[in-house]
């Protein structure tokens, strides 16, 4: 199974959303520069995660994204399924009614053991990712990575958040 670049792309941007302050947004456009993608394709990204409910976009000159609910309640599952879709990665083609001297059709009435051996490790692998949350991603304090990791993307946060007017 490959999952497409933006899997990666779009988790990471969700991190970086994730620090942001109470009703503030950053613009597409920093994300990618963080992140050194192209922003037309992560775009195309974030607009998905925004469809599916995980991003709020923010229009006008303070706008850009934000999470859409609490980092808590998304799942890296939830990221997964609004990039790639809900179908599960192996679709079986019943290749086995093809050939010469094909089965009687009541041998194709349950699936194949292929089929539910892949099954059962999708089942398996979406399980996992719905465990993870990005708010437990987004933390990894006390060890020097982690460290060096929170205090680059505090400092870009600062540049490019855009906080609401004041009232």
């Amino acid at each position: 199974m490959k999952l497409g670049d933006g899997v990666e792309q779009a988790i990471h941007c969700m991190l970086m959303l994730s620090g942001l302050s109470a009703d503030s947004a950053m613009p597409a456009t920093a994300l990618a520069e963080y992140h050194g993608v192209s922003p037309s394709y992560l775009l195309k990204h974030l607009q998905a995660l925004a469809g599916a409910g995980l991003l709020a976009s923010v229009p006008g000159p303070r706008g850009g994204y934000r999470l859409g609910r609490a980092a808590e309640k998304i799942s890296l599952l939830d990221v997964v399924v609004a990039l790639e879709g809900a179908a599960p990665a192996f679709r079986c083609s019943e290749i086995r009614q093809r050939g010469p001297d094909p089965l009687a059709a009541k041998f194709f009435a349950k699936p194949c053991g292929v089929t539910a051996a892949m099954l059962k490790a999708e089942r398996a692998y979406r399980d996992e990712l719905r465990k993870v949350s990005i708010a437990e991603l987004a933390g990894n304090p006390g060890t020097e990575l982690g460290n060096a990791i929170e205090g680059r993307s505090c400092a870009f946060r600062e540049r490019h958040e855009r906080r609401p007017a004041a009232r």
